[in-house]
Formats: structure tokens, C-alpha cells, sequence
């Protein structure tokens, strides 16, 4: 790759690295903000579940902006919503206004995470090169996440406020280097594309009820998580109805043709349930049942980050050599051992017991995360590139919450009483959602087995889209790709 390029992604990697390090502060700053502003628990509960709503309702939305519109532009844009409502958040005075600061970062997260990934798998050339960045990529948003979680825990210690205040400094500073470093181009071409707005409001509201839905199960009736997810699905199926109708669809029906793309949809989505499920009865585990503090919970958790060191150096070899197809299905049997591994959890566990279902499930990470970034947006035209995106890190998105929900609503029903045993009995329950999430993710994705990968890890059996791919003696160079 050239110079150029590789600044390309580092502005990338700076980003995706800021919206994992961002999640994962506030994360471990929770205790310390309730107890400031003097939140309930079920305030508390809505800093998380805003942003959630916001990253997770928008993503699509997202997406298609960033086709219609310019990716450069858009990531800029919502680069700086991003900067200034995390700056917000951190002089909120009462908890509505962290919760108004944290949905607006989310919807800008939505904006500009689907806008920095289509700029990479634009402007690299599909193959070795496109999934070697896409794994570097991949690599830094897994450390985000694990350094995040002993940075939010200093910082927390010193004032919550700084787990605001950091991201402000970092996302300055990606700022600069996104406007120095990523070349403008014309702007796309819009004719016969307009917004369809039909479609953008359907399906976001669709996506907002649904997560809502997903996240709130656990603290109401089952009858209003229901009548939630029903209302969710009558939006979808207007959405189906507009997108067909549509000259200029959000979501060109059509794309859920190519079988790899949903693969990696439904895979994702059930990995990512299991993991963040999994992380959320670990982190019970450790600080209910057995007192540790928040930054000794941090540094356990973070051999997991072992990832943001193997998926850029191990994983393209293994690609390389296997395939996506293969590497993803051994990453997710990985991850349902690492599961299984820890079922029988006991009330006196050494961190040596711990140790390999931890270091299993980096493993799992660094071999599933990445390639499924690459099987989602291999072969799809470069003017659906941001839709693909977003489609990805919806369904990410929505499976985080779904795993956290589901394990969440399964720990308690399966706890009776507050004593070790009972509080066992209770993880142990919940730990069986994420293990079935990865065994199920793991049977979709054998599917993808059948077809021959090469050495780039390209999928057959894929379905072409109806618009047309530039062939490759016609793709312009890496530096000549990234567009506005």
C-alpha cells in the first residue's frame, strides 16, 4: 500500500478505535456517574440503552448517506457531532441531559462508523490488499474496546467527567488528521437516486423499536416487549412495501441475494450476542459474586484484547491460506468452547481457571470479527459498499443488545435468593445463551463452506447484484478510490 493509503487507514483505525475506547469507558464509569448525579437505576440503565438506540436505529440510515451523499463529508460531519456531544456529556448536570448527549453520540457514531468503512473497502482493491486493511481495522476497534476498559477505570477514579473529556482530545485529533490525509473527489452522482424518505423513516423506526424492545425486556411485561417488537415488525413490512415500490430505494432488496452477505449478517449478529452476553455475566461474576473492583475486573477482562494483536498479523496468514469462510467457522466453535469452558464457573475460581476461556474467546474474536467484515462487503458494487456497512454493524449492534437482554432476562429468572449459590446458579443459566448463540452462528456459517474459497477468501457461491461490479483492469488505485 502506499503512503497515502496507509494514512488513509490510520485516520480509520483512529476512528473506529475512538467509538470502542468511548463504550467501553462509560462502561466502567457507571457506578461513578449514579452515584454524582444521584441516578436511579433505571436512569442509569438509559445512558447505556440511548446510545445503543441511536448507534443501532441510524446505522442503516447511515449507510445509504454515505453513498448518497459523500463518504468523506459524511464521516467528517458527524466526526465533529461526535466530538462535541461527547464534550457535553461530560458537563451534563442531570442525568436527562447525559442520556440526550449519549443518543446523539450514538446517532453519529451510526453515521460515521458505515461512512469510514466504506472508505476503506473503496479505496483498497478487493483481495489480499482490501483484507489485509479491513483486518488491521478490525484489530484496532478490539483494542479500543480492551483498552477502554482499564483507561475508563483510571480515569473514572480520577473525576467520570473524563471519560467525556478524553474522547473530545482524540476525536480533535483524528479531526485534523481525517481533513489533512483523506483525499476529496468529485461528488458521487446522484442522478435518479433521490432520499427515500418512505424507507429511511419505516425502517429506522423499525430498527428503534426493535432494540428498544430487545433492551428493555428485562425491566417490563413481556406483554409490552410484545406489542413492542410487533409494532417493529408492521414498520418492517412497510419498509419491504416501499423499498419495492421505490425508483431509488434506501435498501436495494435485491443485495439480501448474495448469500455471503446474509451469512455474515446472521453470523455476526449471533456472535456478537454471545460475546457481549458473555462479557456481561463475567463482569456479575467478578464484582457481585466475588468483590472485585472495577479495575481489577478491567485488567482480567483485557487478555480478551489479545485480538487487536492477532487480527492484523495471524489472521491474514490464516486467510490467506483457508479462506474467510473456514477461518470465521473456526473462530465461532472457538468462541462456543471458550462458552463452554467456563459453565462450570465455581464461587472460588482462580484468575488460572479463568484464564483460558478469556484467552480462548480473543482468539475467537480476532479469527471471526474481521473476515466477516470482509464475506459482508465482498462483491458488492462500490455504490452499495455504505449500505453493506451499515447492514453489518446493525446487525452487530442489535445482536450486543440481544445478548445482553436475553442473558440478562435469564440470570434473573434463574436466581433465587442473593446467596454465592444461588447467584451460580444464575450465571450458570445465563452462560448457556452465548453458547448457543455461537453454536448456532457457527452451523450458518458451515454453510459457507460449501462454496470454494480461494486464497483472497472469496465466496463462490455468492449471488451477483444487479449492479454492475468495474471489472478490475477498470478499479482506479488506492488513492484515487476514497471518495467524498
Amino acid at each position: 500500500m502506499s503512503g497515502r493509503a496507509w494514512g488513509v487507514l490510520f485516520v480509520l483505525c483512529g476512528a473506529i478505535f475512538l467509538e470502542g475506547i468511548d463504550v467501553a469507558m462509560l462502561n466502567v464509569a457507571l457506578p461513578s456517574i449514579r452515584e454524582d448525579l444521584d441516578m436511579s437505576t433505571g436512569m442509569l440503565q438509559w445512558v447505556m440503552s440511548a446510545y445503543v438506540l441511536g448507534y443501532g436505529g441510524f446505522m442503516l440510515l447511515g449507510g445509504r448517506a454515505a453513498d448518497l451523499f459523500g463518504r468523506r463529508r459524511m464521516f467528517v460531519f458527524w466526526l465533529v457531532v461526535f466530538l462535541l456531544f461527547s464534550g457535553l456529556g461530560g458537563f451534563a448536570t442531570e442525568g436527562w441531559m447525559l442520556i440526550v448527549a449519549r443518543f446523539v453520540t450514538g446517532v453519529a457514531a451510526a453515521f460515521m462508523t458505515p461512512a469510514g468503512l466504506s472508505i476503506i473497502t473503496t479505496s483498497f482493491d478487493e483481495g489480499p490488499q482490501r483484507n489485509k486493511a479491513l483486518l488491521v481495522y478490525s484489530g484496532t476497534a478490539a483494542g479500543g474496546f480492551s483498552i477502554g476498559l482499564v483507561v475508563g477505570g483510571l480515569l473514572a477514579a480520577v473525576d467520570w467527567r473524563w471519560v467525556f473529556f478524553a474522547p473530545v482530545v482524540l476525536s480533535f485529533l483524528i479531526l485534523i488528521a481525517a481533513i489533512a490525509l483523506i483525499p476529496r473527489s468529485p461528488r458521487p452522482d446522484r442522478t435518479g437516486q433521490g432520499v427515500d424518505l418512505a424507507g429511511a423513516i419505516s425502517v429506522t423506526g423499525g430498527i428503534l423499536l426493535l432494540v428498544f424492545g430487545v433492551e428493555r425486556a428485562a425491566h417490563v411485561p413481556v406483554a409490552t416487549t410484545i406489542g413492542t417488537v410487533a409494532a417493529s415488525l408492521v414498520l418492517f413490512l412497510v419498509f419491504v412495501a416501499v423499498e419495492r415500490g421505490s425508483s431509488s430505494p434506501l435498501v436495494r432488496l435485491g443485495i439480501f441475494r448474495n448469500g455471503s452477505l446474509v451469512r455474515a449478517n446472521l453470523a455476526g449478529l449471533l456472535f456478537a450476542a454471545g460475546f457481549f452476553g458473555f462479557q456481561f455475566i463475567a463482569v456479575l461474576y467478578l464484582q457481585e459474586l466475588r468483590g472485585w473492583s472495577t479495575l481489577q475486573t478491567s485488567f482480567a477482562l483485557i487478555v480478551i484484547g489479545v485480538d487487536a494483536i492477532l487480527s492484523p498479523t495471524l489472521t491474514p496468514r490464516l486467510v490467506a491460506r483457508f479462506g474467510n469462510a473456514r477461518v470465521i467457522f473456526g473462530g465461532l466453535l472457538l468462541a462456543a468452547l471458550s462458552y463452554a469452558l467456563f459453565l462450570p464457573v465455581g464461587a472460588d475460581w482462580t484468575y488460572l481457571a479463568m484464564f483460558p476461556s478469556l484467552i480462548i474467546l480473543g482468539l475467537a474474536f480476532s479469527l471471526a470479527y474481521g473476515p466477516l467484515t470482509i464475506v459482508a462487503t465482498d462483491g458488492i458494487a462500490e455504490e452499495e459498499q455504505g449500505v453493506a456497512g451499515g447492514l453489518l454493524y446493525t446487525s452487530f449492534q442489535f445482536g450486543a443488545a440481544l445478548g445482553l437482554s436475553t442473558v440478562a432476562a435469564v440470570n434473573i429468572a434463574a436466581t433465587d435468593g442473593s446467596s454465592p449459590a444461588a447467584l451460580l446458579d444464575g450465571y450458570r443459566a445465563a452462560l448457556v445463551v452465548p453458547l448457543a448463540a455461537a453454536l448456532v452462528a457457527a452451523l450458518i456459517s458451515a454453510f459457507g463452506l460449501r462454496g470454494r474459497a480461494g486464497a483472497t477468501g472469496a465466496e463462490s457461491e455468492s449471488v451477483p447484484v444487479s449492479v454492475p461490479v468495474p471489472a478490475p483492469a477498470e478499479v482506479p488505485g488506492p488513492t484515487e478510490r476514497v471518495d467524498v
